[in-house]
């Protein structure tokens, strides 16, 4: 994997995307499609040839990348997307170095990508299945992400599957990071670079 500035930006806003459509999905029950199947698929994308591979596009990441440019303010919305965020990271590093879950997480990405020629991706069994590997394999490293929304929407177990997958998501995003040298030091000294990068591809889309 490359790691540019565009490659960090790419990964970036994988995360941004999973930590929206988490929030759209806690909060109305419902999300944009197409960003939601584009988040789901780049889990089972574990062999892509570019950064971008992950992803299909950089039309698919338009609502990402949107977040990344304007949605991570000060407002109570904008500082809930940021807690997401940084909570898949730390929870990406913890599964980083725990040798037994990333085992266990690349068995149970195997038998979902066996699954999925069975059941179409969004199929609420894939769903499910998919949930439970980030309930069984992530959720225990802790800490858990406390995901607020609407009690009634968060009560159904459909959109309980869909957060879940899309935490998976998020880590699977996270992972890219890593993979294209993805740091700290980019969020904090790197992120003005990041935000220039992610206009010119929203101007291109």
């Amino acid at each position: 994997m490359a790691n540019t500035n565009y490659d960090r930006t790419i990964a970036f806003a994988g995360i941004c995307q999973a930590a929206f459509l988490v929030q759209q999905v806690a909060k109305n029950g419902y999300c944009d499609s197409d960003a939601f199947e584009t988040s789901i698929k780049a889990i089972l994308n574990m062999n892509p040839t570019s950064t971008i591979d992950v992803f299909g596009n950089e039309a698919n990441l338009k609502v990402g990348l949107e977040c990344l440019t304007k949605g991570l303010d000060s407002t109570p919305s904008g500082s809930e997307l940021t807690r997401y965020i940084i909570s898949l990271m730390a929870l990406e590093r913890k599964l980083n170095n725990r040798r037994d879950a990333m085992s266990q997480l690349g068995d149970r990405l195997e038998m979902l990508e066996r699954q999925s020629a069975h059941f179409e991706i969004l199929d609420e069994q894939m769903m499910s299945n998919i949930a439970s590997v980030y309930l069984d394999v992530i959720s225990p490293i802790g800490p858990r992400i406390q995901v607020t929304g609407t009690p009634s929407v968060l009560q159904q177990t459909s959109n309980q599957h869909k957060v879940r997958a899309l935490l998976l998501a998020g880590i699977r995003s996270a992972v890219l990071w890593r993979q294209v040298d993805g740091k700290r030091r980019h969020l904090i000294f790197g992120r003005k670079k990041m935000v220039e990068q992610a206009r010119i591809l929203l101007a291109r889309i």
